[in-house]
């Protein structure tokens, strides 16, 4: 329900937005006020998840949500709707949603047993490429033409669900172990957090990576509108049949990623993105063709999809439970910090060689990532990580496991 409210809102704001003001400056600082808490809040609400009720966190935060478009929507009723209140709109909305990303990671792993982690994560993967990327904006896009006042009132009704189906959630398990935490300074637990990351080599090499990932996103989302009108001669509605092709590979590697898992080991699954995302960089350099792009976008939607399900995976079983909102947070900041810097650096490499150039010169990098990868995510190491499941799964096979399987709390010795 929230990711569904939350792409909603990705077409409601800046269209609201652009009947107040045509200044594209003004536009693009309210999608900007949605990004900034993630960068300057959330190794914050890393701590706060850490030392509080991961559940009540979401609460609060569906509640800071229902207020807040309430608060806009009668404002848009009463016509007092101004440029600079979006943009505190914004803000406030944008640290709820890091609020409650940051407390669903960390939730999971208390309330899944461990030989779910895998399906739900793919779960909640195809759940993020569904709401946000395909329902939600097309949602908002029709209830802002029905009115303001419509498509904001069914996103609060949609938070308003979401908090609701959190009494479905029973007993204790939203709550972070009691390890003294609280009694730490934040700056210290902050400090902890990054150093946990980045003492981790798998863990390291996963936000490095997906760093660099991320930054080639970000640029290809930037470029591709100008590559796709002047070079691909594409219209509009061809354009959004091009960018759904990462939606539905992001589809197709949800549904698939367990299956492929099984079939072909984790690390070549992960190193399929790899692939996934050099081929979406460089097939416009190489071709002109809008069919070839189409492919590479959707095999670098797949490999998205891919690495993700697994990374989030491989974190769970390293980052034990008092550990995570940080080490979530930290994650964040390293992804979402990517997405604008290479934007940035593809606007500047554009101006300077042409943007199909440009997205071929930000291929590079990922290439780099290939020997790391292979060196830091071997067969030992991974067999390491999931000896535990895959023994379970093997006698659940063979009729002679003792228990099913429950949930099992991941201690500190689990993360070395």
């Amino acid at each position: 329900m929230t990711n569904l409210a939350d792409g909603a809102l990705k077409v409601t704001l800046p269209l609201l937005a652009a009947g107040l003001t045509s200044s594209p400056l003004a536009v693009g600082t309210l999608s900007a006020m949605l990004m900034l808490p993630t960068l300057l809040l959330s190794l914050h609400i890393g701590v706060l998840v850490d030392r509080y009720d991961r559940r009540a966190l979401l609460w609060l935060s569906n509640v800071v949500r229902v207020g807040s478009l309430g608060v806009l929507l009668t404002c848009a009723l009463t016509g007092a709707l101004s440029l600079p209140m979006l943009c505190v709109f914004g803000f406030v909305l944008g640290i709820a949603d890091v609020v409650a990303a940051t407390a669903v990671s960390a939730l999971i792993p208390s309330v899944i047993p461990k030989s779910g982690w895998e399906k739900t994560n793919a779960w909640v993967a195809g759940i993020e490429t569904v709401a946000q990327e395909f329902c939600g904006p097309v949602v908002g896009g029709l209830l802002v033409a029905v009115g303001a006042s419509a498509a904001v009132g069914a996103s609060g009704a949609a938070y308003v669900l979401a908090a609701l189906t959190l009494v479905l959630l029973a007993g204790g398990a939203g709550r972070p172990p009691r390890s003294g935490a609280v009694q730490k300074g934040v700056t210290r637990q902050i400090v902890e957090g990054v150093s946990f990351l980045w003492r981790h080599r798998m863990l390291r090499l996963t936000s490095l990576a997906l760093t660099v990932l991320c930054a080639c996103w970000g640029a290809w989302l930037a470029l591709m509108p100008l590559i796709a009108t002047r070079d691909l001669g594409l219209g509009p509605e061809e354009y959004g049949v091009l960018l759904s092709a990462l939606g539905v590979g992001g589809l197709v590697g949800a549904a698939a990623v367990s299956w492929l898992n099984r079939l072909f080991d984790r690390r070549w699954v992960m190193f399929a993105d790899l692939i996934g995302t050099f081929a979406m960089m460089a097939v416009p350099l190489l071709t002109a063709n809008k069919w070839f792009i189409g492919a590479a976008a959707f095999a670098g939607g797949v490999g998205g999809v891919l690495w993700s399900v697994n990374a989030r995976t491989i974190s769970q079983h390293l980052v034990p439970d008092e550990m995570r909102g940080r080490y979530s947070a930290t994650a964040r900041v390293f992804t979402f910090g990517a997405i604008p810097v290479g934007a940035a650096l593809a606007g500047v490499l554009g101006e300077l060689f042409g943007p199909r150039v440009a997205l071929g010169l930000l291929a590079v990098p990922v290439l780099l990532l290939v020997v790391p990868f292979l060196r830091t995510m071997t067969p030992s190491a991974l067999g390491e990580i999931f000896r535990d499941e895959d023994t379970k799964a093997a006698e659940a096979q063979d009729g002679t496991a003792e228990s099913p399987d429950g949930p099992t709390p991941v201690t500190g010795d689990r993360s070395h």
